[in-house]
């Protein structure tokens, strides 16, 4: 009797407050829970870190010194920490999808449609938590790329500007991934689902190597590849106005426009599809 007044009682309290205040209140205490995890279970993140650092070290001193940029004098590992920083958020942005599926199949999105509690909380959690993950892994591979070279050449306010464009970028990634895990229902289906349609997306863009070095058909898709654009914009940002219009031929300006344009779009289309996803899953 005791149980029921009291779930009764947090009920209307729940449903007294003000709707905005009670979405950032429900959505940052999933965000918590979350990144919880990483500080009970470590590995979590000591593993999705490993992979960013070998492709650091792999491309810089393995690949880095076969390829040719169009501009003379342009350290390799300048044009490539763009790439890395990109990549690294986009293959950050898969965990959301994993860690919602996890939640489905273990019953745990169940347990959390049984509290007063906002709906939308538990994707925001889901993709707030991973974008603070992503930002960890960012400056880490900002200090590992600064060790074995790398430099920004734009000032500090583009540098800051740039980190958080690659953040941004991650988290409209996490809403597509997240919409992916919904609808596998299981981690397995969830992980190999996200792989699928990142890799032509990294790969075949600017990453790793210009895009003019590509066949001519691979280049009209890499040169609309969002991929490509947002890091031609974190390029732009890093190595200054005048190395990066040299290397790619457009201002800094309309590669960030471009960018902001995508993440727009992806956001408007993909949060209410992920929400939608959500409510028919559970």
């Amino acid at each position: 009797m005791s149980t029921t007044t009291a779930s009764t009682a947090r009920t209307r309290e729940a449903m007294n407050r003000l709707p905005l205040r009670w979405v950032v209140s429900d959505a940052m205490a999933l965000t918590w829970r979350n990144l919880l995890r990483y500080v009970r279970l470590p590995t979590l993140l000591v593993f999705s870190t490993i992979q960013p650092v070998m492709f650091v070290l792999l491309f810089r001193f393995v690949f880095g010194g076969a390829i040719k940029l169009p501009v003379p004098g342009l350290p390799y590992v300048d044009f490539l920490m763009p790439g890395i920083f990109v990549q690294t958020v986009i293959f950050g942005s898969t965990q959301t999808g994993v860690g919602l599926a996890e939640d489905l199949s273990g019953g745990m999105i169940e347990r959390f449609r049984s509290l007063p509690m906002a709906r939308s909380a538990v994707l925001a959690g889901r993709t707030l938590s991973d974008t603070v993950r992503n930002l960890f892994v960012v400056l880490l591979m900002t200090g590992v790329g600064m060790l074995v070279g790398f430099r920004f050449h734009g000032g500090f306010p583009s540098a800051v500007a740039a980190l958080l464009l690659a953040v941004l970028f991650g988290l409209a990634f996490s809403w597509i991934s997240a919409l992916i895990g919904l609808a596998a229902g299981n981690v397995e289906a969830a992980q190999a689902g996200s792989f699928i349609w990142i890799f032509p997306l990294v790969f075949a863009s600017s990453a790793f190597v210009p895009v003019s070095s590509m066949p001519g058909w691979l280049q009209g898709w890499a040169k609309i590849n969002p991929v490509t654009i947002t890091i031609d914009a974190l390029r732009g940002l890093c190595l200054g106005g005048q190395t990066a219009k040299a290397l790619q031929g457009g201002s800094t300006a309309s590669y960030v426009l471009g960018t902001l344009a995508w993440l727009t779009g992806i956001l408007l289309v993909f949060v209410p599809l992920a929400v939608r996803r959500y409510r028919r899953s559970t």
